[in-house]
């Protein structure tokens, strides 16, 4: 059974609100449609599909395990970061100093792609992948 690629990612941020204004404003993402869910959240879209979740407050249900109250969002357990293909990095870059957001910057050797890293307000780590002009 191989898998296919990879759909979306979800986080259950401690400011829900906060972290949709930085995926949607600072990395463009768009919020689109989700379905009528029972839990406030939102789907945040890139390049038509759905690829970022962002799930709120869940009551706890036959089959569903919420995480305790004490959550600790320091900690996004083994998680590293996620990484987007992007585009027009001096655009990327100005958006990202508008924004206040720390980031730092490389060229990969042997292909000279540059590949931007920072974080979300949760402390998950974003890549973003710049082909080489």
């Amino acid at each position: 059974m191989p898998l296919g690629g990879l759909q979306h990612y979800t986080i259950e941020p401690q400011d829900l609100e906060r972290t949709k204004a930085f995926y949607c404003d600072v990395l463009g993402l768009e919020n689109g449609d989700r379905p009528p869910l029972d839990f406030p959240g939102y789907w945040l879209y890139s390049g038509g599909q759905a690829t970022v979740h962002l799930m709120g407050t869940r009551k706890p249900r036959e089959g569903i395990v919420v995480r305790g109250t004490e959550k600790k969002y320091e900690d996004t357990g083994r998680l590293d970061h996620i990484a987007f293909a992007a585009t027009d990095v001096e655009a990327v870059r100005k958006r990202l100093h508008a924004s206040n957001v720390t980031f730092r910057e490389q060229i990969v050797p042997r292909t000279g792609d540059t590949q931007i890293f920072l974080y979300d307000p949760d402390g998950i780590g974003v890549e973003l992948n710049f082909p080489k002009s």
